[in-house]
């Protein structure tokens, strides 16, 4: 709708106009504030510009009227234009609030290193990435969801360790002394165990198979993390080893240096880019004095990686603590020749969890974390992901389980889902076919189903505005209004039996198109059916 109005106030006034949703319902269904900026331009009153373009839409078929508020520019949408962008919904429900933005976007999240299963911190980010993946998607965007995968350096190397002083422990009966950095859980267990049956109890002692061990067990626990993520409902397009980089190192370093012959330098046995120049705080070492290059260069051999690809834009979700870390990989992206405009990084803040109003308790056999599968246990993948989408990434979310295993109004997501499940309800009780109930006519609708029918079709609205602006909490927040709304109808307005009722099952039809679209955005499913019983429908 908003697209639509959009295109004939930029075709009649010759300009782009920014478009609001009135607070009081009553001046409209959209505002311009178009005469204010156009005040000084003409040198007359907005009052008075507003006034004589409010004129200018006149009799126009997408408007039932076009007032001037106070030098606003208000609009009524017409019965037409409402039930026939409704009927369109229903008849192409695939294509509701999709578009077609063809841009070819590279969206990393996630890429937490392989060597322990996800928690809570990562469960965030991986929410929001596969959230503004899914609105992107339906937006028509060409993006591919990849995890870079942190199979290199000393944080491998300790995982090898782990698993041999575990199973020495715990299979082979030793007496162990850990030392103060090592990885613990469960899954240490399976790997151990696995270990010995494929190459012998003697992988668990001989310290200079950690490395072989190591680069083993990687691989199985990227599956537990590919799992857990899938339990989620959440998938990638690629995956990308950092240890399949390293051997590009010279020649990125190369092209570095031949695009500005002062990105990298050499000083104190070590080689530098000089990110300070570039808005770092520092300049930062990429190879050691013993020749090994750094994290910083594996990113940075894969950011020119991902340019090479040619996308026309490159979106990073990284976990908070990484906010220092972005100045340093743009100016390499600058020295690569690049536009670091085409690289945003998104931040994704920890997560605080209680239960029952305390401090959730860490689980021993996950060692000191909260495990992002042990949350899906306990309250289900739809929770956790309507919880992590529900509110904006980079700022802390605290929440309380026991909120979110209620079956009542104070559960969002039972909420929104029992709204879904109560107009199917309702639906099915009607003696009146599907045929019979898409012919109504959305017209003549009292003030309250007015109301209701044009909230339900903002949904191309929200959506747009949470993937541009990347504040996916927009959708969750839009979901619970809609819901909200749609029960207060409910208790209002009687639909069964009435002379209305084919049109006002219509109006409820729209409503849930809106709320299972929105749902699946989020990668949930709606339910047409609840364990809790729906009320007796009117």
């Amino acid at each position: 709708m908003k697209q639509r109005v959009s295109a004939l106030l930029r075709e009649t006034l010759g300009r782009t106009v920014v478009l609001e949703k009135p607070k009081d319902r009553s001046f409209g269904h959209f505002a311009t504030p178009i005469a204010f900026s156009l005040a000084k331009e003409l040198r007359e009153s907005p009052m008075k510009i507003a006034e004589e373009l409010a004129s200018s839409f006149d009799n126009h078929e997408i408007f039932t009227s076009v007032e001037s508020v106070k030098g606003y520019l208000n609009f009524r949408l017409s019965e037409n234009f409402l039930s026939e962008y409704a009927a369109w919904a229903l008849e192409n429900q695939d294509e509701f609030a999709s578009q077609e933005k063809k841009e070819k976007i590279l969206l990393e999240f996630v890429s937490a290193n392989p060597t322990g299963p996800l928690h809570i911190g990562h469960a965030r980010g991986a929410v929001y990435g596969d959230t503004l993946y899914r609105l992107a998607k339906h937006l028509g965007y060409d993006i591919t969801a990849e995890y870079y995968v942190n199979d290199a350096g000393n944080q491998i190397d300790l995982l090898g360790l782990s698993i041999q002083l575990y199973g020495r422990e715990n299979i082979l009966k030793e007496n162990v002394e850990y030392p103060e950095s090592y990885y613990r859980g469960e899954y240490l267990d399976g790997l151990a165990n696995t270990a010995v049956e494929k190459f012998g109890k003697e992988i668990l002692t001989d310290e200079s198979r950690q490395k072989e061990l190591a680069l083993w067990a990687k691989d199985g626990v990227m599956q537990i993390i590919v799992d857990s993520l899938a339990d989620t409902n959440i998938h990638f397009d690629t995956f990308v080893n950092e240890s399949s980089l390293y051997n590009d190192w010279d020649r990125v370093m190369a092209k570095m240096a031949a695009n500005d012959k002062n990105a990298i330098y050499k000083k104190d046995g070590k080689v530098w880019i000089a990110s300070e120049a570039k808005g770092d705080d520092n300049d930062r070492v990429v190879v050691r004095e013993d020749g090994r290059p750094t994290y910083l260069a594996g990113d940075i051999v894969y950011h020119n990686q991902k340019f090479e690809r040619g996308y026309d834009h490159y979106i990073n979700i990284w976990g908070a603590d990484h906010h220092g870390y972005i100045p340093r990989v743009n100016a390499a992206v600058e020295y690569l020749g690049y536009d670091s405009n085409k690289l945003e990084t998104l931040l994704s803040q920890m997560v605080s969890l209680l239960k029952d109003g305390e401090p959730y308790k860490m689980s021993k056999r996950a060692g000191n974390v909260i495990l992002m599968s042990d949350i899906v246990e306990e309250i289900g993948a739809d929770a956790l992901r309507f919880i992590f989408a529900s509110k904006k990434s980079d700022t802390a979310l605290e929440f309380d389980l026991s909120e979110f295993k209620k079956q009542d109004s104070s559960n969002p997501i039972f909420y929104i889902q029992y709204a879904h499940a109560r107009i199917k309800t309702i639906i099915s009780k009607s003696d009146l076919s599907e045929k019979e109930i898409m012919a109504a006519k959305l017209k003549n609708l009292d003030e309250n189903a007015d109301s209701l029918m044009f909230d339900a079709l903002l949904l191309p609205e929200i959506v747009e505005d949470a993937f541009n602006s990347r504040q996916v909490q927009k959708l969750p927040d839009y979901l619970k209004a809609l819901a909200a709304s749609l029960h207060k109808f409910y208790y209002d307005c009687r639909i069964i039996g009435t002379e209305d009722e084919a049109k006002l099952l219509k109006l409820l039809m729209v409503v849930a198109l809106s709320l299972r679209t929105g749902l699946s955005l989020m990668g949930i499913t709606a339910k047409d059916y609840m364990t809790k019983e729906v009320d007796s429908e009117n």
